[in-house]
């Protein structure tokens, strides 16, 4: 292409020239030359623009083939990348195929216990309607009934607790009444000195030699026979050298037997026939001593006026026990100590003291007729004639109403003070073990419970709980619910303090 520049200037000067030369004889001769001329630059043109060409067509293949190398080699990179690529896509495929496999798995496992539970839940729900229906049909209650029954039991329940906590409450107002009533209290025990007898349910009578075992049993065991059927009291002739035992309930019986056995044998004759004689002697006897104990407590109080027949009666509680306290001996000293708290306070004497010596007169009598010693004790009193004060102290000496008059109050103190000071009364071993046991076991029948322990004999439970069990609130709900178990479950005289402790210790060691 360069060289087509020069060519054509000429020719386009050549055909400018033309008009000039028109007219020039010559101009048929130019005109040919300048024709040959082109023809000849128009061959060489081709010839140069056709080695152009080539040399073109030749460069363009070169960078035509370079460039396709470029490219396939490019192509080939591209390739080797994306063959990588497929690589680590197909592993992540198969990695996304495995969890999609244990996920698939887990969504079966999963939908097959979730199968099972719903059974499970179908089934229990089933068995505790069932078990609804069975308690509403035993219980004759519904659900509703049955929750308004405990919701209403609830109520009484902390209504009981709002009443405990208002005497507690009372008790801590009136401190200054209580001070300085323990001072008129003490000072009327310091007056008062009367002996303890503890006895219990069996005498023994002691035998001069074992031989003489043999004839109280008599020929085939008539004489035992007639002792046991005539005195009511069971002998206990065992292995115990040269000694019976007496068993009854009921003291007097058991004193009219071991006074005739005594009587057998200095004696000597024991017979059916004898032992009838001696028993009806024993008898009159013991008749007598009661009568003579009732009529002397009577006396030695100042207490005039009573009838002979309940004179009688309050002589039977000579031979009465009480958790091993002398029943009299104990009204002995109720009466001495109601009189002297009503000379304390301006009160009637008379009248404390007669009260105090009659309000376990039901006790005499007990043992053959139904009732408890409080109503006895009422029904006797009105029956010989004695008044209505005295018939209310009786009555409610143990709360069984509440106490209207200060004679009735008196004696409930007197009471209290006779049968809780220590040594007065004991319970025999058997039933105090047991109680301790008791005590215990309603402690540890709770769970969270890490020990327990009864002290003071049997007048405090000490209730040691897991502190990451039971908090502060649960604790107290706890010694509520043992209070409560213990006053349902347990008879026992005065009362039973229960504490729980509740400990938790955290230790740091600083290096």
């Amino acid at each position: 292409m360069a060289y087509v520049g020069p060519y054509l200037c000429i020719i386009a000067f050549l055909f400018s020239a033309i008009p000039l030369i028109i007219g020039n004889t010559r101009k048929k001769v130019i005109i040919e030359n300048l024709q040959r001329q082109i023809k000849e630059n128009q061959d060489e043109f081709s010839e140069k623009v056709e080695l152009f060409k080539k040399e073109a067509i030749a460069d363009a293949k070169e960078l035509l083939y370079e460039d396709r190398q470029k490219f396939n080699d490019e192509i080939r990179d591209r390739r080797t990348e994306v063959s990588r690529l497929e690589d680590i896509i197909a592993k992540k495929e198969d990695e996304v195929e495995l969890k999609n496999q244990q996920n698939v798995d887990k969504e079966y496992r999963l939908n097959k216990k979730e199968d099972e539970l719903n059974e499970k839940e179908d089934y229990l729900a089933e068995q505790i309607a069932k078990q609804v229906q069975e308690l509403e049909r035993v219980s004759q209650m519904s659900r509703e009934e049955a929750r308004n029954s405990l919701m209403e039991q609830l109520k009484q329940e902390l209504k009981q607790e709002q009443i405990r906590m208002i005497r507690e409450n009372e008790i801590i107002i009136k401190e200054n009444a209580e001070e300085k009533s323990k001072e008129i209290l003490s000072q009327v025990m310091q007056k008062c000195a009367i002996e303890q007898v503890i006895e219990t349910t069996v005498s023994v009578v002691s035998l001069p030699s074992d031989d003489m075992k043999g004839r109280i049993i008599g020929r085939e065991g008539r004489n035992i026979r007639t002792l046991e059927t005539l005195t009511g009291v069971d002998l206990i002739i065992d292995d115990t050298p040269e000694a019976v035992v007496l068993s009854s309930f009921d003291p007097v019986r058991r004193e009219v037997a071991r006074l005739t056995i005594e009587k057998l044998i200095s004696d000597g004759r024991i017979h059916p026939v004898r032992i009838e004689e001696v028993y009806e002697k024993s008898l009159k006897e013991i008749e007598n001593k009661m009568k003579q104990e009732g009529e002397k407590a009577a006396y030695d109080l100042g207490i005039m006026n009573l009838n002979r027949e309940l004179v009688k009666t309050l002589g039977r509680l000579y031979y009465r026990t009480s958790f091993g306290q002398n029943v009299l001996k104990h009204s002995i000293e109720v009466a001495q100590i109601a009189g002297m708290l009503a000379a304390e306070l301006g009160a009637n004497v008379h009248e404390a003291k007669r009260a105090g010596l009659l309000h376990d007169i039901g006790k005499a009598v007990d043992h053959e007729q139904e009732g408890t010693h409080i109503q006895l004790g009422v029904e006797l009193a009105r029956k010989y004639g004695e008044k209505e004060e005295i018939v209310h102290a009786i009555e409610a000496h143990h709360d069984d109403v509440q106490a209207n008059t200060l004679v009735a109050a008196l004696v409930k103190i007197a009471d209290s003070v006779s049968a809780g000071r220590p040594g007065a009364r004991r319970d025999t071993l058997e039933i105090y073990i047991k109680r301790l046991k008791k005590l215990e076991e309603i402690a540890n029948s709770y769970e969270g419970i890490k020990q327990s322990f009864a002290v003071q004999a049997g007048r405090e439970v000490r209730v040691v709980v897991q502190p990451d069990v039971f908090d502060d609130a649960a604790a107290a709900k706890l010694a509520r619910d043992i209070v409560k178990r213990i006053e349902d479950e347990l008879e026992y005289p005065g009362q039973i303090r229960v504490t729980v402790v509740r400990e938790a210790r955290v230790t740091e060691i600083a290096k």
